[in-house]
């Protein structure tokens, strides 16, 4: 039997990827997979008292999370806001991109260095730095103001939505950046040539010939950025105040302070199932959208 095991497992390639991949495999179920299934097992209980949890199956947690206008507001708050960051995160590292793609010719390794440099320093600093140049004695209220083109600070930068988007869309700046240097600098030059020599301007090339076949690194840095920032929490909680707060606020208060883990389980079980759900729209679309240009 083990002479015919060893036969197996030396002509089965495949046998040899699975023999290798099941240490991953293991932590994988260990570390992601089994708290994600816990979590979705006491969306399914009930909160008695704070120490104590019915284990009965019941889907009331649901019923109350849809019945409860405040949960839903601030779910349809986190995508929204989270919608916003990715497409001003886009729209600054697009370009930086493409220009580090197609203009420079020496070094570009460093240029990427440099353009990840802030982000060697701790996130909460990067916060913190945020919060000093968007208060309401921070740099920009202060040169406004010695300026001369306000009297008074701007109280509706700080502790709003806007200074959530501002500082995300800075904290992932890198992360859309990389994929889309890739996307761009696997592109084929000649194309873009040929394009301008066929009359095309250079407006006309990028629509047509650059931004279609950059998609797949668009795509990548869509999912890089939306799917972390939906769930963000540290963020919406230092800068955002009561106007910038996310769905990921309350799931930490029902396990936290409100010790009402199944309403928690509930609130991150959806949120869950929201961005899995928008990822699938976005990857089916990109599927249409490669084999449209391909």
């Amino acid at each position: 039997m083990w002479r015919y095991i060893n036969k197996l497992y030396a002509r089965s390639d495949n046998v040899k990827a699975y023999t290798l991949l099941t240490p991953a495999l293991i932590f994988f179920f260990c570390v992601m997979l089994t708290p994600m299934l816990l979590t979705i097992a006491f969306s399914f209980f009930t909160q008695i008292n704070m120490n104590e949890i019915d284990y009965s199956f019941t889907t009331d947690r649901y019923v109350e999370f849809f019945n409860k206008p405040l949960l839903t507001s601030l779910l349809f708050k986190s995508v929204k806001i989270s919608f916003i960051v990715t497409f001003v995160t886009l729209l600054t590292a697009y370009p930086v991109a493409y220009y580090i793609a197609f203009y420079v010719k020496k070094n570009k390794t460093l240029w990427l260095i440099l353009m990840s440099l802030p982000f060697w320093t701790s996130y909460l600093l990067r916060i913190f730095s945020w919060k000093i140049i968007l208060g309401t004695k921070g740099v920009i209220n202060s040169g406004l103001i010695t300026l001369g083109l306000i009297s008074e600070p701007l109280t509706f930068i700080m502790y709003s939505q806007t200074a959530v988007v501002i500082t995300l869309s800075h904290a992932w700046a890198a992360f859309a950046l990389l994929p889309l240097y890739v996307s761009l600098d696997k592109i084929d030059y000649s194309l873009i040539e040929a394009s301008r020599d066929l009359g095309n301007s250079r407006l006309e090339t990028f629509w047509r010939v650059t931004f279609p076949l950059s998609l797949p690194g668009v795509i990548g840095a869509i999912l890089i950025i939306f799917i972390p920032t939906v769930g963000d929490y540290v963020t919406p909680q230092m800068v955002g105040g009561v106007d910038g707060r996310m769905l990921s606020y309350m799931i930490q208060s029902y396990f936290g302070k409100v010790n009402n883990i199944p309403m928690g389980a509930v609130s991150a079980v959806i949120m869950l199932a929201a961005v899995a759900s928008i990822t699938m729209i976005v990857s089916y679309a990109t599927k249409k959208l490669t084999q449209r240009v391909a």
